[in-house]
C-alpha cells in the first residue's frame, strides 16, 4: 500500500464489496433504498476509529485512494439504482448519493454516531420521496 490512507480505503472497499445488500423484496422502492443506505452507513459503525480513518482517507488526495473512492462510489451507485428499480432517475440517484456522502462525513467527523446517521438517512430519504 502506498500510504496508511490507501490501506484504510482498501479495508473499507473490501468490506463493502463483500457485504451484499440484505435481501429486500418490498414493492416499495423507498423501503429498498432505506435498506441500502442503512446497510452501507452501518458497515463500520462498530469501529469508530476505523470509521474516522475511512472518512479521512476518502477525503484525501492520495491517487491510490482516488481509484478506490471511484470504485466505492460506483458500487453505492449501482446498489441505489437497483433498489430504485423502475422509479430510478439520475436526479434522484444523485440526490441520494449526495445525501449519503454528506451523512457519512458528518458521522466520520464525530458530529453523530453512525447509528444516528443511519436513522437520519432514513428520515432524509423518506423526505426526498414524499
Amino acid at each position: 500500500f502506498s500510504s496508511k490512507e490507501h490501506l484504510v480505503a482498501e479495508v473499507f472497499w473490501r468490506r463493502l464489496a463483500s457485504a451484499p445488500v440484505p435481501p429486500n423484496d418490498s414493492a416499495d422502492p423507498v423501503v429498498r433504498v432505506v435498506a441500502v443506505l442503512r446497510h452501507i452507513a452501518l458497515l463500520v459503525a462498530d469501529e469508530p476509529e476505523l470509521a474516522g480513518a475511512v472518512t479521512h482517507a476518502l477525503l484525501g488526495s492520495d491517487p491510490e485512494v482516488k481509484h478506490l473512492s471511484l470504485g466505492i462510489g460506483r458500487e453505492i451507485h449501482q446498489r441505489l439504482v437497483a433498489a430504485l428499480g423502475a422509479t430510478c432517475t439520475p436526479d434522484v440517484v444523485e440526490a441520494l448519493e449526495l445525501m449519503y456522502a454528506g451523512a457519512l462525513v458528518r458521522a466520520g467527523t464525530g458530529y453523530a454516531s453512525y447509528a444516528a446517521i443511519a436513522d437520519r438517512l432514513e428520515t432524509s430519504a423518506r423526505l426526498l420521496f414524499a
